[in-house]
């Protein structure tokens, strides 16, 4: 499609989650940044208003339900439905992050199943189709009774550990929940594969009892899809030191960052964790420690494909995860 196809049928909206990231893919389609109003009434109703025509068009809602992730998800779907009443052809639900992922079965008594309350909402609010990023689990896709495209970070994050030219790498999973995505990135860095067994005290305490595999005299990549207290993968990395690792870095997708874990990251063992931009990193919560890639160029390429109506999976043919 030409460039002026594209600047006349395809819009991207935003909400207020990461304007820096949706400025970035706008950036990268050489579109101009589509126009809504996010605002609060003065008691906290969220107000929305697209300000310009998108009638008969295709429109991409870009909104990670990161911190506060109410406020964010109720902007998503007041925006999915301001869309839909605007007549806009196609609706896609533009999600970097998707939040409530983690509760995503029954590990207990009388809990929900939170993760798939919100996709019943996502499509119940209008949208058509989801476009998401590295989900806390695969399955997910399969709460969703419209189609999903689910991307995966190992390219951007696994391309900036290729050029470190790390000697001696293995690659661990911090659980062994997170074995499936270790091993893609052992495949694409070429290391050996270890994994913390580690028990879970609370939501905020985990202790470690075990390490599966050789990490000795080897520098160690852990990797995650998401870093929400810190206390995981600081007490991940302290037991890999200990059983004589060297240095220790972190490939982590979403910077969920909550309460003190840039403090444990920054006083921890870890020399690098490398996190994307999937979700902002306030400026109070920076760290020298902490890095961030951006997932912009994937992100706007795949919303290109799926607005050409081309292969987004193709997306990922040599990275060793399945799309």
């Amino acid at each position: 499609m030409n460039q002026t196809a594209l600047r006349n049928n395809l819009v991207v909206l935003s909400g207020n989650s990461n304007p820096g990231l949706f400025k970035e893919i706008c950036s990268y389609l050489k579109i101009a940044e589509g126009k809504a109003s996010v605002e609060r009434f003065p008691e906290g109703e969220i107000r929305v208003q697209i300000q310009q025509n998108i009638r008969g068009r295709d429109v991409f809602i870009v909104q990670s339900t990161c911190t506060p992730p109410n406020e964010r998800l109720m902007e998503l779907l007041i925006l999915v439905d301001a869309a839909r009443r605007a007549s806009a052809s196609r609706v896609t639900a533009v999600l970097p992050f998707f939040g409530y992922a983690r509760q995503d079965r029954k590990d207990k008594p009388r809990v929900p199943i939170t993760a798939k309350l919100v996709a019943n909402l996502i499509a119940v609010s209008g949208a058509d189709r989801v476009l998401t990023m590295d989900l806390h689990a695969g399955q997910i896709q399969g709460f969703f009774d419209i189609p999903v495209d689910h991307l995966y970070s190992i390219n951007v994050l696994g391309d900036y550990f290729r050029k470190k030219r790390l000697k001696n790498l293995v690659v661990v999973s911090p659980d062994v929940g997170g074995l499936k995505m270790a091993r893609a990135y052992s495949k694409y860095l070429n290391a050996s594969l270890a994994i913390v067994d580690k028990r879970r005290e609370s939501e905020r305490e985990t202790h470690v009892m075990n390490i599966i595999g050789e990490v000795k005299d080897r520098n160690v990549l852990l990797v995650d899809d998401l870093i929400s207290t810190g206390g995981s993968l600081v007490e991940a990395a302290k037991a890999l030191k200990k059983e004589g690792a060297l240095d220790v870095y972190a490939a982590v997708v979403h910077p969920v960052l909550a309460g003190s874990a840039v403090e444990k990251v920054s006083q921890s063992v870890i020399r690098e964790l490398v996190v994307t931009n999937t979700i902002p990193i306030p400026p109070g919560k920076q760290s020298p420690k902490i890095r961030v890639l951006s997932v912009a160029k994937l992100l706007a390429e795949a919303i290109l494909r799926i607005h050409s109506n081309e292969s987004v999976s193709s997306l990922f043919a040599q990275s060793g995860v399945e799309a």
